[in-house]
């Protein structure tokens, strides 16, 4: 009787096997395993599983060997390039080499993180270059072109990702010249695309799986037919990612930079024949006037877009706006078809021009239904229309559930590519996919209803390793002095624990605000002694995480990180690098959100509670996501302080907590400063 893939997962992960020789530090957990087998069983049976594995489960470990061993093509999605990059540069290679495999393994990444080698070229000769220090940081990117082979701007040392730069270097789906490119042979992109299609393991990110479904130009159309296995880590974030992609966006910057290209092709191919200073003028003025409209708003407001014009803006003159928008557009694509013949920007342009037409006259129109509409302000505007979730896209275009696979919009790939999906492996995992045993909060949103549903626990020892301290007497959340007191509490744990303090916040106003107050805390220190206080924003966040892990080493004082946002997750600094974390309050979303609003007012047209249903178990999840910063290891010690009273005074506190790792409780000041001592005692030790 043949071996069954169960047989040879089982073998793999036993004490003594393939693993444990492969890596020093693996030993045979429960929980790692049994997510292993129920992976096995998902492969050979076809189906969706979704698997809730705590913090020190090795749930990477748990899907690859199965997913290796099965012999069958897979696609591995995850949350961001940084963690695409360490599951191809080092989990990958490192399983590959231990099981003896012969398997091809590559990495597929969106366009804009790749060298485009044409508009390198373009910038070479663009004389509006950002900056003054552009030039040199071009230079050195010009030098490494030389010596690439995958073009991925990751491999470039130095390279913030926010230098103005980029988007000079890089094409997107609007600006790429496709087959008429002169450097069409040689680019990366296609290179890592077709590396993909001949591999057997292809490992792409969230972004990209679901801007392909949007627009279906990335490959996938024809890599995902050909894939047995399909594999979402870090999927607690798919909802979020996908419904950035499955509607429409317009944004005056996106107007701007074509008015730019417009204006850079038209003198450089066809100065004279057509009246290109005109033209741009008017996508300049229309995306101005559009701007003006809005009138003086905060930087990341978001405004309520309910009938024909956002809320508090006048409608006549923002509809006005919109239709000088399309028309300078269509203006626009009327020129550019004269001289279409003269070069490839110029067919480019004009299907450009077009489609920003197009999507001009979309928010003229009254909104979909089930999506929702808002403006985002900031120094430019961007008009957003989104889907509130991602469930139907997933069931019908994903999954293949209900409507079928037919194809919505006559796609060459999808009507070629169409085998019957029911033998396909789908996995869906996380540490945090929701607060309740079946994971309601993930499965949702996501269409994954009758899915396989699998809670493996972290295997730490939470008691004995962390602490929970609830502070009693404290300002209330949207007390004037919150803010103050938790800097104060955060100083004073971190100046007895030399830095090593991760303090996440749940706005940018508090960010600032603790920062600042923390600062001058340290200020009465002893400047040897002193921690460096690092603020999210005033460094590119791989620096600061890079800087935060360095610590206290060699004897200097150590770090306190104040961040928000992107931070609750996906930062790890395991060891005594990071022994308290403070969150200033619960995580709750913005009410005033529109995507938040619209979400609730459908469950309460449900007759559901929006705050049962929806803002506790998404306050559930963040705070689940910001506490398992704390400990990474078998071997880490800590303190979480949750400076919110709500914890323990209301009735929902008890959900929000029972969803927290199972932490021993500090129930006092003294309880706490006694907790730091002993952290700071060990330390010394």
């Amino acid at each position: 009787m043949s071996e069954t893939l169960e047989d040879k997962v089982r073998d793999a992960f036993a004490q003594g096997g393939v693993l444990s020789r492969a890596a020093e530090q693996f030993r045979e957990r429960s929980g790692q395993t049994e997510m292993a087998l129920a992976v096995a069983r998902t492969i050979e049976d076809g189906g969706v599983l979704v698997v809730e594995a705590g913090t020190g489960v090795g749930k990477t470990f748990s899907y690859l060997v199965p997913a290796l061993l099965s012999g069958e093509r897979v696609l591995l999605s995850t949350a961001t390039k940084t963690l695409q990059d360490q599951l191809f540069g080092r989990d990958l290679p490192r399983l590959v080499e231990a099981l003896e495999l012969p398997v091809r393994t590559a990495l597929l990444k969106g366009r804009a993180s790749y060298l485009c080698l044409h508009r390198l070229d373009l910038a070479r000769h663009d004389a509006s270059l950002p900056e003054r220090g552009s030039l040199r940081t071009l230079a050195k990117i010009e030098q490494w072109s030389k010596a690439t082979r995958t073009g991925d701007l990751a491999e470039l040392p130095g390279l913030d990702e926010r230098s103005p730069l980029i988007p000079l270097i890089t094409s997107t789906r609007e600006n790429c010249l496709g087959a008429q490119c002169p450097q069409f042979k040689p680019c990366h992109v296609n290179l890592a695309r077709r590396e993909a299609l001949a591999a057997d393991v292809v490992v792409i990110n969230h972004h990209l799986f679901f801007a392909d479904l949007a627009v279906r130009e990335t490959g996938m159309a024809e890599l995902l037919p050909t894939v047995s296995v399909v594999v979402f880590d870090e999927a607690h974030q798919l909802n979020e990612t996908g419904v950035q992609f499955l509607g429409a966006q317009l944004g005056s910057g996106q107007a701007l930079d074509f008015a730019r290209d417009l204006l850079g092709a038209g003198l450089q191919h066809a100065r004279g024949l057509v009246d290109w200073q005109q033209l741009v003028a008017a996508v300049e003025r229309a995306a101005r006037e559009l701007r003006l409209a809005v009138g003086k708003q905060w930087p990341g407001t978001k405004l309520r877009w309910v009938g024909p014009s956002p809320e508090g803006i006048d409608a006549q003159a923002w509809q006005d706006a919109l239709e000088a928008l399309q028309h300078a557009f269509e203006m626009a694509a009327e020129g550019l078809d004269t001289v279409s013949e003269i070069s490839p920007d110029f067919v480019r342009l004009y299907e450009r021009a077009q489609q920003l037409a197009k999507r001009a006259a979309r928010f003229a129109l009254p909104c979909e239904t089930d999506s929702v509409r808002w403006v985002d302000v900031g120094t430019q505007l961007r008009l957003v229309e989104s889907p509130l979730d991602i469930a139907e896209a997933m069931r019908t275009r994903v999954l293949k559930i209900g409507s079928g696979a037919a194809p919505d919009d006559g796609d060459e790939h999808e009507a070629r590519a169409a085998p019957e999906d029911s033998g396909r492996a789908w996995v869906f995992t996380s540490a945090t996919l929701g607060d309740e045993p079946t994971l309601r909060w993930f499965t949702e949103p996501c269409g994954l209803g009758d899915a396989e549903v699998l809670r493996v626990q972290s295997p730490f020892d939470y008691a004995a390793q962390a602490g929970l301290y609830v502070p009693r007497a404290f300002p209330k959340p949207n007390d004037a002095a919150h803010s103050a007191r938790v800097a104060q509490l955060a100083a004073r744990g971190a100046a007895e624990l030399g830095g090593r303090t991760l303090v996440l916040t749940t706005t940018l106003r508090a960010l600032r605000a603790i920062g600042d107050e923390m600062k001058q805390q340290f200020e009465r220190l002893e400047a040897d002694v002193r921690p460096e206080v690092l603020v999210q924003g005033e460094l590119p966040k791989r620096v600061l995480m890079d800087r935060f892990r360095e610590g206290a080493e060699g004897g200097r004082a150590g770090c306190v990180l104040v961040a928000s946002a992107s931070f609750w997750e996906g930062f790890d600094a395991p060891g005594d690098a990071l022994q308290l974390v403070v969150i200033d309050k619960l995580p709750f979303p913005p009410p005033n959100d529109p995507l938040v609003e619209a979400r609730s007012q459908r469950l309460e047209a449900q007759g559901r509670s929006s705050f049962s249903d929806y803002s506790l178990p998404e306050a559930a999840v963040a705070l689940k996501q910001g506490a398992g910063r704390l400990i990474r290891r078998e071997t880490d010690c800590g303190v979480l302080a949750i400076c919110d009273t709500r914890l323990v005074a209301m009735g929902y506190g008890r959900r929000l907590l029972a969803a927290l790792p199972p932490m021993r409780r500090l129930e006092s000041e003294a309880d706490f400063e006694a907790a730091i001592g002993e952290l700071r005692n060990s330390l010394s030790a």
